[in-house]
């Protein structure tokens, strides 16, 4: 290539709220007018931006590191892997800087010192919602960073810190760019969703000339006024939680809670560290859908924790039979390094965690199946995602992008990518949707 651009070779792994901080790396990169290019050897140099969660995220991470230096011997580390700094540079001492999670400009000081900016970034122009690693029609909205529980399974307050709230106004701001740019669905995340506000007292700020307090119903309130789709992630299941359920009856944000549960078992919880209780949690789903009939409910568990026995699996998939959740994820546990429960006793064959992953996969399985032919018949709202043989892909309210499932269009008709469309079901399977337009 004949430019004299750099050239930055931008890798994001791990979770939505890993994309947010990618997103605003790649902002300020293009502001300041950096090229990006999706080639390792096209490049002047590497950014990756890891994770460092579980060992198959830590193994991806590292691999990639491995490619990137192979090809290009500038490369620049971030993300939460590289709070591990001491072990990054042990392994891969040529790196030309590792820096943590949430280092936007950490990252940038190490850009200029190894490639400086072609220009002043106050005289270029980039779209006022920033780059977006997603789609033109949907976007992830990141209220805050850090979390203040200490699940012993997790460490991502070691990594990311404690709770950290941004401004009411300011996620307002951001959400209204979002979809003055055409995004028609927004996608809310942190740590702990529902903890927002929490460390900054609840402060009262103003958007748009409404008062607002840096609290979880004022800000769902809000977003509820954009006319978009909001979807709620990563929600702990405080006693508030209840307030937002008649903002979804009454169509203000999609009727989706994403809760991690992670068990059943009363042991297992306080093991983990996590409160719960599963007579209290089934009495508030069952009101939940009282209130609010439509709602759909994403969770994830986890099997095989330390100390989990046959009657605590048992009563797991019991739970599982009861709550008719809709969407499910399960993972066995995987020992983090820096985690508390590595020193908890009596840990799991990994063959038993195996063998219970696929009996607790093969249940909600089950539930899945009978619960989306329950659709059959339906009229729904589907966005459309991309074209497929024949027709198109899209998703319900009931579908989070990348984890829950997808709606099959059959059609010949030209539909417009992005945007909504009405559709009459006509058949289901275990995970996903069959439909025709409407008529």
């Amino acid at each position: 290539m004949t430019t004299n651009i750099p050239r930055i070779g931008f890798v994001s792994l791990g979770c939505p709220k890993a994309s947010v901080d990618s997103e605003q790396i790649i902002t300020q990169l293009r502001v300041e007018g950096y090229d990006i290019v999706p080639d390792f050897d096209a490049a002047d140099m590497v950014i990756i931006n890891t994770c460092g969660f579980i060992d198959s995220a830590i193994e991806e991470s590292l691999n990639t590191i491995d490619e990137a230096l192979q090809e290009n011997a500038r490369v620049i580390v971030t993300g939460c892997l590289g709070a591990r700094s001491e072990m990054i540079n042990a392994r891969f001492p040529q790196l030309l800087a590792v820096t943590g999670p949430q280092a936007k400009d950490d990252v940038m000081q190490a850009v200029h010192r190894h490639l400086p900016a072609p220009h002043d970034p106050f005289l270029d122009l980039v779209p006022k919602q920033g780059v977006r690693l997603t789609p033109r029609h949907y976007a992830y909205l990141k209220i805050s960073e850090g979390c203040n529980h200490r699940c012993s399974f997790c460490i991502i307050p070691s990594l990311r810190g404690d709770l950290v709230s941004r401004p009411i106004d300011e996620v307002m701001t951001e959400a209204q760019l979002l979809v003055d740019a055409g995004v028609r669905e927004i996608l809310v995340i942190s740590q702990d969703t529902s903890a927002y506000g929490v460390d900054r007292k609840y402060q009262t700020r103003f958007w748009q000339g409404q008062p607002l307090r840096t609290r979880f119903l004022d800000l769902t309130r809000a977003l509820g006024q954009l006319g978009v789709w909001i979807r709620l992630h990563y929600v702990y299941p405080y006693p508030h939680v209840d307030d937002v359920i008649p903002l979804m009856a009454d169509g203000a944000i999609l009727p989706y809670l994403d809760i991690p549960f992670q068990h059943a078992s009363q042991k297992i919880l306080k093991a983990m560290k996590r409160p719960g209780n599963r007579d209290r949690v089934l009495e508030r789903i069952s009101r939940w859908r009282e209130i609010c009939p439509e709602l759909v409910i994403r969770s994830t568990f986890i099997v095989g924790f330390p100390g989990e026995t046959d009657a605590d699996f048992d009563e797991l998939l019991d739970f599982l039979e009861v709550a008719q959740l809709d969407r499910v994820g399960c993972f066995t546990y995987s020992a983090v390094d820096g985690a508390a429960a590595n020193a908890l006793s009596d840990h799991v064959p990994e063959a038993i965690k195996q063998e219970r992953y696929h009996r607790f996969m093969l249940k909600q399985q089950a539930i899945s199946t009978a619960k989306l032919k329950q659709r059959v018949g339906q009229q729904l709202s589907v966005l459309l995602e991309t074209r497929a043989e024949p027709g198109y892909i899209g998703r319900c309210y009931a579908d989070a992008p990348e984890i829950d499932g997808l709606v099959h269009i059959a059609t010949d008709a030209e539909l417009p990518l992005g945007e909504f469309c009405q559709v009459e079901i006509t058949d289901a399977d275990e995970y996903d949707l069959y439909a025709s337009p409407s008529r």
